[in-house]
């Protein structure tokens, strides 16, 4: 069994949209749409200068979780939405008929109609970078070294991020340690979402186990 899917450290991430931005770049994204967002979570208040020692904020990227056993696939009635063997799962354009249920049973709102072509798109998780042995782009274009992709049936010190010279960096070696309870999923309504977020020393608010 293979399950691929990404870790982010959301104690690295800056906030910087880079993985946002390389996404549209390389999917070709339609402007209004995104397969992968960036949401600020917590206070308004700045870090540098607060009163309060307990005010912070984190960024949480939120895209197709790629889940287990996704309801997307479940309320498709042509199988143009399916998960492939590596655990991602994708959309057949060609059997897409734009009917959006997929859309409506995402737990997460990470998917679009297609206006101009009038099919559903959503993060592919780069399948055809993957299936090249490549990273997908959000992982290899994290501006902080935060984002990390691999196989969850292996540990997920195990996944991989961006280039360090010329070596990609490993997330068990390069990451501050974290334990078990330190790794979070968003909210699981019997999908069993793949993605996995690490938050050391602050308040996870993204709901989910």
């Amino acid at each position: 069994m293979t399950q691929y899917a990404i870790v982010t450290d959301l104690n690295r991430c800056v906030g910087c949209l880079a993985c946002a931005v390389a996404c549209k770049a390389v999917n070709d994204v339609p402007i209004g749409s995104f397969w992968n967002k960036v949401l600020r979570i917590g206070p308004n208040a700045s870090i540098q200068g607060a009163q309060d020692a307990d005010s912070y904020l984190y960024f949480l990227p939120v895209q197709c979780q790629h889940c287990a056993d996704p309801e997307c696939v479940k309320v498709c009635p042509t199988g143009a939405s399916h998960k492939l063997e590596d655990g991602t799962v994708q959309v057949d354009k060609s059997k897409c008929i734009g009917c959006q249920f997929c859309a409506m049973a995402c737990p997460y709102n990470v998917r679009y109609l297609n206006e101009q072509e009038r099919v559903v798109e959503k993060c592919t998780l780069c399948e055809q970078k993957i299936a090249q042995g490549e990273l997908p782009q959000c992982v290899s274009q994290c501006g902080g070294m935060a984002r990390f992709f691999g196989d969850l049936d292996k540990s997920i010190e195990s996944f991989e991020g961006a280039e360090n010279g010329t070596e990609r960096i490993v997330l068990g070696e390069f990451c501050k340690p974290f334990t078990d309870e330190d790794v979070h999923v968003l909210p699981n309504v019997g999908n069993n979402p793949s993605v996995r977020y690490i938050l050391r020393d602050h308040e996870w608010q993204g709901g989910g186990e």
